[in-house]
């Protein structure tokens, strides 16, 4: 018998404003300023590289213009207030960040608005709002990672908000609008300063993930040294800026086989191809060092994604998963073709 999983940690913390984050109402004339213990838990969790959100009763404008005016709308990556339900307007949230409804956090000092999402949204943490002041204590608050790039991650939320508006500009033409993107992808092999970083993706990484197999940094710190294996990560950037470190790949070698043990990719970059193209450059890699291109997989509730991607790159299965902890077996015929990386994206490869 296997023990319950446990659920991933908070990466959005989306917040009800009036009478959670401030005392009052804007939209009825109200200019309150917020709570002090809401902004300290603001930037507390925000140091801690999980974003904010504002989901919320009201007009738009008039309480975007409110955060501002109180110096706190840098801190949100992404607001829908309305009218509309606001489960409905929490689901909008996880889709413009790209993340999963389970690592989303909901605070409202409503218990109706709560009971809504939580039945509507079961996955979603639901909070009083008189907890706000507590929830940095609490452990799904407390990543076991805080890297440099986890400090400055609303700042690239933000950024991906922006992409999002250049894209709804493009009229719905796709290839136009990853053309426009001007796209670098580096791969390269983990240094020591990658470390915290890598390991902290093993953790939060759920959706294109190949094996959930999580990696503390001494475990990587060894592998990335070990002649038999390889840790390589991957790096995107576009004409908005730096997306940072967005995949991982461990792969063990043998005389005759490089076995990818650990391939994950961000779902910031999903929708860039960024997957397909870092295990086209794996499947060519291992071809030209003689070796047959395998790799793991273990399916998980929300993982399907990534062996859609893995079945896109030429794996194809030689064993199932009879069991929980029993990997999948796929791998990439001989007579498969290369990939070749496209036309919107240019490549860097570094080998050391």
């Amino acid at each position: 018998m296997t023990a319950p999983q446990e659920p991933p940690a908070v990466k959005c913390l989306v917040w009800d404003l009036d009478d959670t984050l401030w005392d009052g109402v804007v939209l009825e004339g109200d200019t309150p300023p917020p709570f002090p213990h809401a902004e300290r838990t603001l930037k507390t969790l925000d140091s801690r590289g999980i974003l904010h959100a504002a989901v919320s009763r009201g007009d738009h404008d008039m309480a975007t213009a409110h955060l501002d005016a109180c110096g706190l709308g840098e801190w949100f990556c992404a607001a829908r207030i309305g009218w509309g339900d606001k489960s409905t307007a929490v689901r909008r949230i996880a889709e413009t960040l790209n993340i999963g409804l389970d690592t989303i956090a909901f605070i409202d000092n409503d218990p109706a608005e709560r009971a809504e999402v939580a039945a509507a949204l079961p996955m979603v943490r639901c909070y009083p709002a008189h907890l706000a002041e507590h929830l940095p204590d609490r452990a799904e608050f407390r990543p076991a990672h805080v890297t440099a790039e986890a400090t400055g991650r609303r700042l690239l939320y933000r950024t991906e908000w922006r992409r999002r508006q250049a894209e709804e500009e493009a009229g719905g033409d796709r290839r136009e609008f990853l053309a426009s993107l001007g796209l670098v992808m580096e791969i390269a092999p983990a240094t020591e300063d990658d470390l915290a970083r890598a390991s902290e993706l093993t953790v939060r990484t759920h959706q294109l993930n190949s094996t959930g197999l999580i990696y503390s940094e001494e475990e990587l710190r060894r592998l990335s040294t070990a002649p038999d294996h390889q840790v390589r990560l991957a790096r995107l950037k576009d004409r908005f800026g730096d997306y940072g470190i967005v995949g991982l790949s461990v792969t063990e070698l043998t005389s005759t086989q490089s076995v990818l043990r650990l391939m994950l990719m961000s779902c910031r970059v999903a929708s860039r191809g960024a997957g397909e193209l870092m295990l086209a450059h794996l499947v060519r890699q291992a071809r030209a060092e003689g070796r047959r291109p395998v790799t793991h997989f273990v399916p998980t509730a929300v993982n399907r994604t990534m062996l859609v991607t893995l079945r896109f790159a030429g794996y194809v299965p030689v064993t199932t998963a009879p069991g929980d902890e029993t990997p999948m077996v796929l791998e990439v015929p001989a007579d498969h073709p290369l990939r070749e990386p496209g036309s919107h994206v240019r490549l860097l490869v570094h080998d050391a």
